[in-house]
């Protein structure tokens, strides 16, 4: 049996990885997997960041406190390919802001094992590419129904919907606006209070 990794130091960068490795690893950093490459995370989310979160998540957990949809925020494991009989078949593993997934089946001990219904990701400079293209691409192919965008600094949420199996761009709503997820048309935020 191969020795533990206990720093991230000690895989490579270019390496391609599973879900069997991920949950071998013993370091502090948090890292995600897309179709078997490694990305480490930022540090910790910077101190808008969190606010951002903690204003959409407000919202959303009280929406759906009685609901049957749960909502879930990093760190939380999604592996959006689903159920597998061995976790050396699954090459994705991320951990989104905020997810919200609606089918308890998903839902395991380990975190999601399924496409969320709605995903919203919260951009740094570190991880805009990532999340703009890579996530947006996994998301997309993997059925997950609606994604937001959310740009700190410029106080604006891009909001995409799946329809036929490809995203739609519905529109940027910046601080002075109100915006629904079109999955849940009657959660509205009020983006002044998400943009103080």
């Amino acid at each position: 049996m191969p020795a533990p990794i206990t720093s991230i130091s000690q895989l490579d960068k270019h390496g391609v990885y599973t879900y069997a490795d991920y949950l071998t690893w013993r370091f502090s950093e948090m890292v995600e997997l897309i179709k078997g490459r490694l990305f480490i995370t930022s540090p910790a989310p910077a101190s808008k960041h969190q606010d951002l979160s903690a204003a959409l998540l407000r919202n959303t957990i009280y929406y759906f406190w009685s609901k049957d949809c749960k909502v879930y925020h990093a760190p939380f494991d999604v592996r959006p390919s689903g159920k597998s009989a061995d976790d050396a078949e699954v090459l994705t593993v991320v951990q989104p802001d905020i997810c919200v997934i609606c089918d308890s089946t998903k839902v395991d001990e380990r975190g999601c094992a399924g496409a969320p219904d709605w995903i919203i990701e919260i951009v740094s400079p570190s991880t805009a590419k990532k999340d703009l293209n890579d996530k947006y691409n996994l998301y997309e192919e993997n059925g997950v129904q609606e994604y937001w965008v959310v740009f700190p600094d410029a106080n604006a949420i891009n909001q995409y919907v799946l329809v036929d199996d490809k995203y739609e761009y519905t529109d940027t709503f910046g601080r002075h606006q109100k915006l629904s997820p079109e999955l849940f048309p009657d959660l509205v935020f009020d983006l002044k209070e998400v943009f103080p």
